[in-house]
């Protein structure tokens, strides 16, 4: 399993404003500066992120976004469902799907809903609160 570069790009945005939680506000412009992330991706990736209530925008004079909610109450699950959508490893883990060519004679089917979950609960016990943290070596 691999994250795409955009849900890659999505956790270290929202990393990088986290470190701000509580100070200045955000913009797509400054924190593309402080990641390296391409502004256009750094734009569309509020946009997810707004859409899926990861952050929120604030008019005005020093306007910008900030974090929705505090860093430990967004899991990386969060994040990456805000850009790519509901988690499925598998077609047979995403009830929308119905195209698997071996779905008639598949004894693995009914586990994968069970080897999901545990993959999503994975991601939700990373809290963007632990990931803003500098590593300790």
């Amino acid at each position: 399993m691999r994250l795409s570069s955009l849900a890659d790009y999505a956790v270290v945005l929202m990393t990088a404003a986290a470190r701000h939680c509580g100070g200045i506000r955000s913009n797509a412009r400054a924190l593309s500066e402080e990641t390296g992330i391409p502004l256009p991706t750094a734009q569309k990736l509020v946009s997810k992120l707004s859409s899926a209530g990861l952050i929120e925008s604030v008019r005005g004079a020093g306007g910008g976004f900030r974090l929705a909610r505090p860093p430990a109450a967004i899991s990386m699950a969060d994040i990456i469902e805000a850009v790519e959508g509901p988690m499925a490893m598998t077609c047979c883990a995403d009830d929308a799907r119905d195209d698997c060519a071996l779905e008639t004679q598949c004894h693995v089917k009914p586990h994968m809903a069970h080897v999901n979950n545990a993959v999503r609960g994975a991601l939700d016990n990373v809290t963007l609160a632990s990931l803003s943290q500098e590593a300790r070596i």
